[in-house]
Parts: C-alpha cells; structure tokens; sequence
C-alpha cells in the first residue's frame, strides 16, 4: 500500500505558511478600521486547524517522494491551497460566491491575474493586500517547482535545466535545497527594489507595495479597476516595463550572474530570442499605431512597448484599451499570449526555449526529406538534444493546442461569442488574465460569465501553471495502477 503521509505532510506545512499570510491582511484590515479582519482571523484559524491535524498525524519519520507520489504532490497542493485561500474572498463584504471567490484565488496563485471583481478602487485594503499576496507566493512557487519538480518529472522537455549533473562544475550551489532558498532571497530582494522604483515614480506606498508583488510574479492583479492605466504616469509605466521583463528571464541565470558569470544571461539563447521578439512585436505595434491612428511617437511607443511587454511575458497590466487598436493589433496579441517568457522564471505560456526546439525540429524533418540518409543533431545552447526531449515538447505543444480548442469549444457552448471564448481559453492556459473583446477584455471582468465557465477556466488556469503534463497524467488509468 502506498504511504501517502509525505504529502499530507507538505501540504499541511503549505496551508500553515498559508493560514500565517492570511494574518497580514487581517493586520491591515484592522489598523484601517475594516471589518473583515474578523474574516481573515476566522479563514486563518480554519486553514491552521486544518494544517495542524495534517501535520501532527502525519509527522515522524517519512518516506521519500516518489516521482507518482511528486505528480500527486504538485497538482493536490495547488488545489488545497486555492480551496482555503478563497475563504477570506467568499465571507468578505465583497460577497463574492464560493465559485467567484476560487476563480479569484486560483487567478491568483496561477498568477494568471483574470478577475471577477468590480469596484477595486472601493475594495478593503485587506482584500487588494491578500490578492497581491496570492500573486507573490504563486510566483515564487512555481518557480521553486521549474527547478526542482518539473524537471525531475521529465515534463515538457524541462529536463533540459536540472540543476543536478555528474559534472560538478556545473552546479550553481550544491543542493537544489539551496538553489531554492538563494533564488526566493532574490524574488524578495527584486521585489524590493520594485516596490521601491514604483515609489520613487509617483506610486503611493501601498500602491507600490501590491504593484510590486504582481510584477514580480507577472500576476498583473492591481488596485485599480483601470489597471497601471489609472495612474496616467510614464515613469510608473517605464518601471513595470522594465520589472516585466526582469521577472520574464531565468532566476536562476541571475544567480550565475551573481557569482561573476555575467555573460552567462545573454549566452543563453531563450534569453536572446525572448529579447529578439519583444523588440519586435513592440516595434510593430509602435509603427502601426503611428501609421493608422495617427499616435503620437512618444506616447505611442511607451503604449506599445508596455501592452506589449505585459501579454507577452503573461502579465496582464494594461494602460489602454488595446482591443481598440485594430485587427492586426488584436491578432498580434492574441499570438503573444501563447509564447510567455524564459523558462525558471514567473512567466508563463509555451515558454520561448519551447518555441526554439519545435521550429528546430521541425526544420530537421525539413532537411530530412531533402537528405534521408544525412545525420542531423539539434543543438539548444551549444548541447545535443536528445530526441525524448524534442519529441516531449512537441508532445507538450500539441496538447496545450488540444486543450485550446477544447475549452474553447466548451465555452462557446456555454454561449460565449467566438472572441471571448477562444481569448479566455488561452489566456487562462497561458495565465495571461485579460482576454479579447468587451467582455473580458482589458477593460473588463470576467464576473458576467457563467458558473460553468468560471470553473472549465479554473481548471485551464491549473492545467496552464503546472505544464499540463503533471495534471493530466492523473486521469490515466494506468497512472494508478500498482
């Protein structure tokens, strides 16, 4: 019989840590004089009373993980930790249902930064303060899992950036244990230093803090109904472009750089290409606003280069209705909130070194045909790629486009139009947030759905977080097999 305790174990240690930040905004809520401290006080004792039992029934000495018993671990502790991070938001004078309060929840800690709410600017600080929190933890956690869980798990060709090699020299730090613990002392520190430009920009400090956490975790939740769009400043909007992208890159290439291997960030090719592509979808949409809105270039150029940034790295702040800009605009963005960003970062999407194996591959099928009996090796990064790893990720990429049309085709049968149900199923697969169109567009919510479609996008957001493999196998019936 499988012994299951190591992950009741953890989960219970994640709903403690959880039940300890709801105390946060409790803390706020009663310093500003809001009633729903009592909410958080009472949603922290339940979690904890939960988290308590877990962790004292399972205690001892434990067995390791497993890889199956890893899948369980990733996906269950995702659930857990949204089913108890929507009690505040449920009871809050929000009066947001149970099924509005987990969408919030799982958009939070997917840091996919789609909401139902309406009225921030008038919310309780504590809620806007417990939504930005959600958004750092994701944020830190997935990439925590990036490098160590998925890898292990051989999930979407991310075996390419294990930690651990047979080549000593190779190792960042000895133990992923304490890769984890450099790279969360970094989010902090980068977290830090954005809250603080933001502040320096004209934020107000709460405001900077909130922003702060979800750039960094390329979440996008903000104060504001209007979005970074409320505050009408170019400094502000110069520090999210700048902290978008920085969240966007590898954490862990950070570290290298840290330790004098400053080269090691541009030498990697994700990074150029990432580079290569903002550039030239900003461009695009600079001199397309230019030509046929007749834009001005300053402003016109700042809009682009921050809407742009935003979609492509997953983030979802907006500055400006750009669902107005035209077809070509909207067909650009709808192609950006596939790609994401660099894998080991808070971006999310197919991941760009995702993108470089499959065009890689597909041109070795080419040359192939032209030369059946030649020998052709892919290279990523200077390094042979074994053929499991090219066909797990062109495996990856068709499921993430099957997953795509299904979801689209469920909600269109839930009768939403064709925009808003093929924007909102690949925003919530690439944990992008906004969508397309007036509904659930930049300037809008997706609060007039139904029921049925907040819950298919809930479970598109978990599918798009943890790479979809690492759900998905546990509704093979082999997978529970002995």
């Amino acid at each position: 019989m499988n012994d299951h305790r190591t992950i009741f174990f953890l989960i219970g240690n994640l709903l403690a840590a959880l039940a300890l930040g709801m105390l946060v905004p409790a803390m706020v809520d009663y310093l500003s004089g809001e009633s729903d401290w009592l909410v958080f006080v009472a949603s922290a004792l339940v979690t904890g009373f939960i988290a308590g039992a877990l962790i004292l029934t399972n205690r001892g000495s434990l067995p390791p993980l497993s890889v199956k018993q890893a899948f369980l671990l990733t996906s269950f502790s995702w659930l857990a930790l949204t089913g108890f991070a929507a009690l505040p938001l449920a009871f809050s004078e929000l009066g947001l249902s149970y099924t509005d309060a987990f969408f919030e929840a799982m958009s939070g800690l997917t840091t996919t930064g789609a909401t139902i709410i309406v009225g921030l600017d008038d919310a309780p600080v504590g809620i806007l303060l417990w939504r930005a929190l959600l958004q750092w933890f994701g944020g830190i956690g997935i990439i925590v899992m990036a490098i160590s869980v998925l890898p292990m798990l051989n999930v979407g060709g991310m075996q390419l950036f294990r930690l651990e090699s047979s080549d000593t020299s190779e190792k960042i730090l000895p133990r992923t244990a304490q890769i984890a613990g450099s790279i969360t002392q970094l989010y902090f520190a980068i977290s830090v230093a954005c809250m603080l430009a933001y502040w320096v920009a004209g934020m107000g400090f709460f405001d900077a803090m909130a922003h702060a956490m979800t750039t960094i975790a390329t979440g996008g939740f903000s104060t504001h109904d209007a979005s970074i769009g409320a505050f009408q400043n170019p400094g502000i909007e110069m520090v999210g472009t700048f902290f978008m992208i920085a969240a966007s890159l590898p954490f862990v290439a950070y570290l290298q750089a840290a330790n004098g291997k400053f080269s090691v960030i541009w030498g990697d090719a994700q990074v150029r290409m990432f580079a290569t592509l903002l550039a030239l979808a900003t461009v695009s949409m600079w001199l397309y606003q230019i030509n046929y809105h007749a834009t001005d270039g300053g402003t016109a150029f700042l809009q682009a280069a921050f809407n742009t940034t935003s979609i492509l790295t997953g983030t979802g702040y907006a500055t400006t209705d750009y669902g107005l800009w035209g077809p070509f605009a909207i067909s650009v963005f709808f192609i950006l909130t596939f790609i994401g960003g660099c894998a080991g970062s808070t971006s999310c999407g197919l991941k760009i070194f995702r993108l470089q194996v499959l065009i890689k591959t597909g041109w070795r099928y080419v040359r192939q045909m032209t030369l059946p009996h030649g020998i052709f090796v892919i290279r990523y990064n200077g390094r042979p790629l074994a053929n499991d790893v090219a066909n797990s990720i062109v495996a990856f990429v068709l499921i993430f486009l099957l997953s795509f049309a299904l979801i689209g085709t469920g909600l269109t049968l839930m009768g939403l139009d064709t925009l808003t149900a093929l924007s909102a199923s690949a925003a919530a697969l690439a944990n992008v947030g906004p969508g397309l169109g007036p509904i659930i567009g930049p300037s809008g919510t997706y609060a007039s759905l139904p029921d049925g479609a907040k819950w298919i996008l809930c479970f598109g957001m978990l599918l798009g977080r943890l790479e979809f493999l690492a759900v998905l196998v546990m509704f093979s019936p082999s997978f529970w097999r002995r």
